[in-house]
């Protein structure tokens, strides 16, 4: 009895497998098991419907033209890693557009095609690590508007470019680490996107004395880049040439070296002030002095224009003469007192304190 159960439950997996014409495992959420199967080609019998396949371990041939898989329009991810693909045929996923997560790890790898990627724009993830890539051309990327994560770790790379460099800025997540990574200059420019990074674990592999330091971490010298100096045209080719050969550079303490412009301006525009207010100050004086000249000088006084027997005389003609020559005097210095009465008092003019004690001194005199 029990024979003949084990052989009717033999005929109907016999029966099953040409059926279904494959052997991978499906899941309730539409997952596709198909690891380790020895397959060399996908199967074309798989649901339409699925949103996961795992191809990994397998012997899959990559076809020169056209696309790996039939039309799975859920298919979200695809593992592929594993399979000794070695180059990837233009457009060969062109027919997943709904892929999120592509795995090609240990698929040794060595060349990207620009068009590998064409028709993923969907794709979140893609995972290239343990392959052999050493100058991947990195416009590949171009397709994948929507990727999210790129892992490169563990390849042969050994420098890249800056174009490289600046597509992969659109990236937000990238791994760089366990790559053969050649610490000359020309590794500076992935030096300085790593900082702005703020990558780490990205280390050297040579030369010697950089095996194992952070990219990051080191300085320009350390990478053996000679720094372009300027040196005016009376130098010395001495100092040209010990400056060309120098390693070691000082960082510039601020911009001190671009600050001289400024100070020459400062000093041009405190002396034009200067200037400026100088003959503000000029010209008010002149103004004062040309105002100050403008005046008339007294006449003669009266005491030195009259002789003692002019005196004498003028006392015998009466008070009459005294009077009018009396009246005359003080019209003379109400006119004069009214031309100078401008404020100004300079050593060539009588005060009018000084008038009226000459005043009282010819008064004095006539009495006498």
């Amino acid at each position: 009895m029990a024979p003949a159960r084990l052989l009717a439950v033999c005929s109907l997996l016999c029966a099953w497998s040409p059926v279904t014409g494959h052997s991978c495992s499906l899941g309730r959420q539409g997952w596709a098991d198909c690891n380790g199967m020895s397959l060399l080609h996908a199967p074309s019998s798989l649901p339409s419907n699925i949103t996961g396949l795992d191809l990994s371990l397998n012997s899959l041939v990559m076809p020169h033209h056209g696309t790996l898989l039939m039309d799975f329009p859920a298919l979200r991810s695809l593992n592929l890693s594993g399979n000794a693909l070695l180059v990837l045929s233009p457009s060969v996923f062109s027919n997943l557009g709904a892929l999120r997560l592509l795995d090609l790890s240990s698929c040794s790898l060595t060349y990207l095609h620009t068009d590998a990627f064409k028709g993923l724009g969907n794709l979140h993830t893609l995972l290239l690590r343990n392959n052999n890539l050493q100058e991947p051309e990195l416009p590949f990327l171009l397709p994948l508007k929507a990727l999210f994560h790129l892992d490169l770790q563990h390849n042969a790379l050994v420098a890249v470019n800056t174009l490289s460099l600046q597509l992969m800025e659109t990236v937000p997540q990238v791994r760089l680490e366990g790559n053969p990574w050649v610490c000359d200059c020309s590794v500076h420019p992935l030096q300085q996107w790593l900082q702005r990074r703020r990558a780490v674990q990205v280390t050297c592999a040579s030369p010697l004395g950089l095996q194992g330091w952070e990219i990051a971490a080191l300085a320009s010298q350390d990478l053996g880049c000679q720094v372009k100096r300027r040196f005016p045209r009376g130098a010395s080719t001495v100092q040209q040439t010990t400056g060309a050969h120098s390693n070691t550079t000082t960082p510039p303490a601020g911009k001190g070296g671009r600050s001289w412009p400024y100070l020459v301006g400062f000093v041009v525009a405190a002396i034009g002030i200067s200037l400026l207010i100088a003959l503000a100050a000029k010209c008010k004086l002149f103004h004062k002095n040309f105002a100050s000249y403008r005046h008339r000088p007294l006449p003669e006084t009266i005491s030195t224009s009259i002789s003692p027997m002019e005196d004498s005389s003028s006392w015998n003609r009466g008070s009459s003469g005294w009077d009018t020559s009396r009246s005359q005097h003080m019209s003379r210095s109400a006119s004069l007192q009214g031309e100078d009465d401008d404020g100004f008092i300079e050593d060539n003019y009588i005060q009018p304190s000084e008038q009226l004690q000459e005043e009282e001194e010819w008064e004095s005199r006539l009495s006498i």
